[in-house]
């Protein structure tokens, strides 16, 4: 049974509706990340859970417990805010500490369970700061030693690092998962950002203007994603697209014929509703092509830009048909701005889409 469950949830603001009978399940002790753009219902979902938000149709459980109905203090919940939301003429110690004498919790106790979180999150020497003389990335500790002490039943964590700067967004990223796993807990957390949604999920829940569009394990969307805005979202740089239509279907082999007279041969698991002459959209990584020019298929194209990252090189180019990829290299390849190159690919690293969106069954690596 799940642990967190959303059954046919609906929110809506005046007449606006922004979560569309969504289901979904958490199970316990799971690091689930709910990523989208800008204005996909993310946060409303976060909020629905802690009761920041009412529900409109449908119903929350949390260990079997229907919670929809209850207000957010009886919710067994502890969030845990963007802007860290620390009250700024509290010590360290009053900030984390403050829920548990708002309970009327004993003296004893609630110096334990400051003590046990600040131990776990190296926080120990900050206790009697203000949080005027605290970091960032401190201030981002104590709102969570706050939620740690108070043993929530979920975690719910609504974009904690966007704040703070790129070098400690990854270490807090990998603090946080650490965390996750040194309390097993049970952890939802929205974020914008798909990098850290797949390098710190165990299940990611991608949204698109309050619809699911999809729900696995990072590299299952990775590898299988179900629609284009799946496969367009999840990975960074993003997957390119082709334009193109089908030429011939074999069994579980279509060849594509893209813009420009380009050829290009996918396995697909089913191509039933595969019919010739048909448009359809091919998908291939940055890192699934190669700037040597080897493969099954090759496209032209000529370099507008060049990153070099160090290790690795990304190339920007344009093709004769107008169309803009991301080629991955290596970071010693030697290019620049105006070469004029070939791309090749193979059939096995490649996606087809429906004209509506949706993925052709994927045979391959």
């Amino acid at each position: 049974m799940p642990y967190v469950e959303m059954k046919s949830v609906v929110k809506a603001f005046g007449e606006t509706e922004v979560i569309h009978g969504v289901d979904l399940a958490v199970e316990k002790e799971e690091f689930t990340v709910f990523v989208g753009p800008s204005g996909c219902g993310k946060t409303t979902l976060l909020r629905l859970i802690a009761g920041l938000e009412e529900l409109n149709e449908g119903a929350i459980h949390i260990g079997g417990e229907r919670i929809d109905q209850l207000p957010p203090s009886k919710r067994g919940i502890a969030m845990v805010f963007q802007n860290y939301a620390l009250y700024p003429h509290m010590s360290v110690y009053q900030n984390m500490s403050f829920g548990l004498r708002l309970a009327k919790a004993k003296k004893e106790f609630i110096q334990e369970r400051v003590q046990e979180a600040a131990e776990i999150l190296q926080i120990t020497e900050l206790l009697e700061r203000k949080p005027k003389a605290l970091s960032g990335g401190q201030r981002q500790r104590v709102a969570i030693g706050r939620a740690i002490v108070r043993e929530p039943k979920v975690f719910l964590f609504d974009e904690p690092l966007s704040n703070l700067d790129a070098k400690l967004r990854v270490q807090m990223r990998v603090e946080l998962t650490r965390l996750q796993k040194r309390l097993n807990a049970t952890m939802i957390y929205v974020t914008h950002d798909q990098v850290e949604a797949m390098t710190m999920a165990d299940k990611i829940v991608v949204l698109h203007e309050g619809h699911v569009e999809q729900v696995g394990p990072p590299l299952d969307l990775y590898h299988t994603p179900k629609n284009r805005f799946v496969a367009g979202f999840i990975g960074s740089p993003a997957m390119n697209f082709l334009d193109g239509e089908i030429k011939e279907v074999n069994d579980q082999i279509i060849e594509v014929e893209l813009e420009g007279g380009h050829h290009a041969t996918v396995r697909c698991e089913a191509t039933g509703s595969a019919t010739q002459g048909a448009p359809i959209t091919l998908g291939v990584r940055p890192e699934a092509l190669s700037p040597e020019g080897t493969g099954d298929s090759k496209i032209p194209g000529k370099i507008y830009a060049v990153e070099r990252l160090g290790g690795e090189t990304y190339l920007y180019l344009h093709t004769p048909e107008g169309h803009e990829i991301t080629v991955h290299a290596p970071g010693d390849k030697v290019v620049a701005t105006g070469d004029e190159i070939s791309i090749g690919f193979t059939a096995d690293k490649c996606h087809l889409f429906h004209q509506g969106g949706e993925a052709f069954g994927r045979l391959g690596g």
